[in-house]
């Protein structure tokens, strides 16, 4: 969807931060998709480099010293539409804050709230690792009264920092079918595949934010519990 520039009056594409024909700023828009905001598809693998590249690009035409002459509110838009486009960059550059946006933007809520169970996201245990939650609960509760009382236990801490390492792996195994997932749902967007499809990659992809992090919160917890 096209809008008309408020300076030349030429046709200017939903998010454009400057009109082509005539090179002005325009006043930003509410709401804008971070993904139109550098010419991207919705896809979960994006060249990185190329995504840099043109990051810096636009920085530089949206500098505010490029605008030290012009009019107060063309001076506004550029302060504003150098926030909305860093805003775009730190969120597609990370793969996990790219995952989460794109959720959203398909109408999947993935973050702070409640489940479809009811519960908070956070505090789900996964089924499989109920009985290492409950080992490393006991853990780290009798780490934390050691450390209360002064003392320390290196058999318990060898022990803390074994779970570690095993969420850690745990986690790396999450992030591994986290990318088989993204190949999977950009191959859905490139043959134009049902809604079903994409609905199933879409369920699978928040099953396992929840795991990462729930995982990611436990080895917090024992970085937190081993800081001495």
């Amino acid at each position: 969807m096209n809008a008309a520039c408020w300076s030349c009056g030429s046709a200017v594409p939903a998010g454009k931060p400057w009109c082509d024909a005539c090179g002005k700023v325009q006043a930003p828009l509410e709401s804008v998709d971070f993904f139109t905001v550098f010419s991207l598809p919705r896809k979960l693998r994006i060249d990185m480099t190329a995504l840099e590249r043109t990051f810096y690009r636009m920085s530089r035409k949206l500098h505010p010293d490029l605008y030290a002459q012009a009019s107060p509110e063309e001076r506004q838009w550029s302060l504003d539409q150098t926030s909305q486009l860093n805003d775009a960059y730190r969120t597609l550059k990370d793969p996990i804050a790219r995952t989460e946006y794109l959720l959203r933007l398909e109408g999947v809520e993935i973050e702070a709230g409640k489940s479809d169970d009811g519960k908070p996201r956070d505090s789900r245990v996964p089924p499989d690792l109920l009985e290492e939650v409950f080992e490393l609960n006991m853990q780290l509760e009798e780490m934390r009264m050691n450390r209360k009382m002064g003392e320390d236990d290196p058999q318990l801490r060898a022990d803390l920092e074994k779970a570690r390492t095993q969420f850690e792996s745990q986690l790396a195994a999450v992030d591994t079918g986290l990318e088989a997932l993204w190949a999977s749902w950009d191959e859905t967007v490139d043959s134009s595949a049902a809604k079903s499809d994409t609905g199933n990659i879409k369920g699978e992809i928040v099953a396992l934010l929840d795991r990462r992090r729930y995982i990611r919160n436990l080895v917090r917890d024992v970085n937190e519990a081993l800081e001495t």
